[in-house]
């Protein structure tokens, strides 16, 4: 069966959640999941959009819902010191670590990264700090260190971000799946019921809205997922 396709943001708490659970929600229903890191920061400039704990009245709202989301989940949490913030160097090193040991670490990384982001309140803007928690899993840390200065690997996450805004993704956590988008954590509920079959009347709405399930929805066409000036060093 068709792989999951799972787009997330280091700095997102609701990422954070949905990364918790999307390998073993897949694994109830015979899937398996291909892990996407993405440049949130480049996908709000594509769309214009603005982080949501930054709106007025609505950060607020986000701030108490993400509290309240991970007692509900019984998921460990702390938000960071500096909260929103833009986190490249995890991106960048889950790619490389999934071209020099594999997509099973890799996942394991981001896992890490996330917890220590988010439970540990560990400082991962700091590439010092991802590389240590690289190193937690064997990964030697000066060649780490190295990869994230090397610009073949920044590009790598560049072009990461622009295949997913091809395919419609426009925040995260968002996953694909037999053609069909889910958008946010709060989608799960959904797509566990897609995955198990059990979708059949929405499944309906879908194929009134754009044709036959599966069959891709239409997007506009994307802006180049370029950094943001402020992080292209």
């Amino acid at each position: 069966m068709e792989p999951i396709d799972f787009y997330f943001d280091f700095g997102s708490p609701y990422g954070y959640f949905a990364a918790t659970c999307i390998d073993e929600l897949a694994a109830r229903h015979g899937r398996t999941v291909r892990w996407h890191p993405v440049m949130m920061a480049a996908m709000l400039q594509a769309t214009g959009g603005t982080p949501l704990p930054l709106v007025p009245i609505k950060g607020d709202y986000v701030r108490h819902d993400i509290r309240r989301t991970a007692r509900q989940h019984g998921i460990a949490y702390r938000q960071p010191d500096v909260f929103p913030e833009l986190l490249l160097a995890p991106g960048r090193a889950m790619l490389w670590l999934r071209l020099q040991y594999g997509d099973e670490l890799a996942v394991r990384f981001a896992k890490r990264c996330y917890h220590a982001y988010f439970a540990e309140r560990a400082r991962l803007a700091d590439p010092s700090t991802v590389c240590r928690l690289a190193a937690e899993l064997g990964v030697v840390e000066e060649a780490l260190a190295a990869a994230l200065l090397a610009d073949d690997v920044k590009a790598l996450f560049k072009v990461e971000t622009q295949q997913a805004l091809e395919r419609g993704v426009f925040g995260v956590p968002f996953v694909i799946v037999d053609g069909e988008p889910f958008w946010g954590f709060d989608r799960f509920g959904q797509l566990e019921a897609w995955l198990a079959g059990r979708g059949a009347s929405w499944r309906y709405w879908a194929r009134k809205a754009r044709g036959p399930v599966g069959a891709k929805w239409k997007t506009p066409k994307p802006q180049a997922a370029d950094t943001p000036a402020s992080a292209a060093a």
